[in-house]
């Protein structure tokens, strides 16, 4: 790794990047590396097949993803992917690329670092190549908790999740779009739907349920959430639910510590850490979508516990729990000098 004197200090914009996939979240990729100046004949669009998309003004021509398309770039970023025996990422690392993977592919991998800059960006010093960056709520839980931990130890968390249509893809998003419409005109529903009953004026539990009765989604959170901030005995019990909002999660999240800590206090730590917006208004999906902080409101104490506070905190899911992301840890790696040579 170069680091010190040695170090490369270029930006964003003066490197040759690769963005896998076109979904919601590959295409917010490519706005805000855009947003970043990266211009676009630096930027390679790679997807499964060959196509042309649209974004913001900017044609781009998608290639289809092989290992020659990785040659020559300095970073690619997966908007995601979950299946490791067919991912590029290690080919794209063996062509010279460093891979920041937004899927859950290799996120638990001992050897991969899975970071929220704000939290371990220190963890980035080990990193070979190939970066994770983790599910979406999982970094909006990590988030919070982060700042807290500084004030006490935690003995338990107990977080319960609202997350948005969006967080399933843009299918989702149509499939409420469609049904708000059928609501409105009368207009029939097309049959095809990502989801086992109407989403709108409902809620769902849209994850696979594994072991022990809980969902994927579930055992995912609890482990990376365990993982970013080097708690791996966390105590963390959680509840995912899917409900029907465009875009921006909510979590209600109640933390039960080892010692006193104050509304006031809870409130000063997270106010004054980067990332975090409190708010004295409710922090709703709404207030959320479209920004890049995790924003925390409703902080009060939990008397049923010795030392206990609630929270509520929202987070555009497709920002700061995906694609700013992935970009903030491309940027911390240029700040720090830990690029490959």
């Amino acid at each position: 790794m170069a680091t010190g004197a040695a170090a490369r200090t270029e930006t964003l914009g003066s490197l040759k990047t690769a963005v896998v996939g076109v979904g919601a979240v590959g295409q917010l990729m490519i706005a805000l590396l855009r947003e970043r100046g990266v211009p676009a004949d630096r930027l390679r669009v790679l997807a499964r097949s060959a196509r042309r998309v649209s974004l913001n003004g900017d044609t781009f021509s998608v290639a289809e993803v092989t290992p020659d398309a990785f040659d020559g770039l300095d970073f690619a970023f997966f908007a995601g992917g979950e299946d490791k025996d067919s991912h590029f990422g290690p080919i794209a690392v063996v062509r010279g690329a460093v891979v920041i993977d937004n899927g859950d592919a290799f996120r638990m991998e001992p050897a991969v670092p899975l970071v929220v800059p704000e939290i371990n960006a220190a963890d980035l010093a080990r990193h070979k190549s190939l970066i994770a960056s983790p599910n979406c709520s999982a970094i909006q839980l990590a988030m919070v908790l982060a700042p807290l931990t500084n004030l006490a130890p935690i003995r338990r968390v107990v977080c319960s999740t609202y997350q948005s249509v969006s967080g399933k893809g843009r299918a989702a998003l149509e499939r409420l779009d469609a049904e708000v419409r059928a609501v409105v005109t009368g207009e029939a529903l097309p049959a095809d739907s990502p989801f086992a009953e109407p989403i709108l004026g409902n809620l769902a539990c849209d994850w696979p349920v594994v072991e022990g009765g809980h969902t994927r989604e579930e055992v995912k959170v609890v482990a990376e959430t365990r993982k970013i901030l080097g708690a791996p005995l966390l105590s963390i019990a959680i509840n995912t639910t899917r409900v029907p909002v465009p875009n921006a999660h909510a979590q209600a999240v109640n933390i039960e510590f080892e010692r006193p800590v104050s509304p006031d206090a809870a409130r000063a730590a997270l106010a004054s850490f980067p990332g975090i917006q409190v708010t004295d208004i409710f922090p709703s999906p709404r207030l959320a979508d479209g920004t890049d902080a995790v924003w925390v409101g409703r902080l009060r104490r939990d008397d049923s516990v010795a030392h206990g506070l609630w929270l509520w905190s929202a987070c555009d899911n497709l920002r700061k729990g995906a694609a700013l992301n992935a970009i903030q840890i491309a940027e911390t790696l240029l700040a720090r000098g830990l690029l490959p040579r």
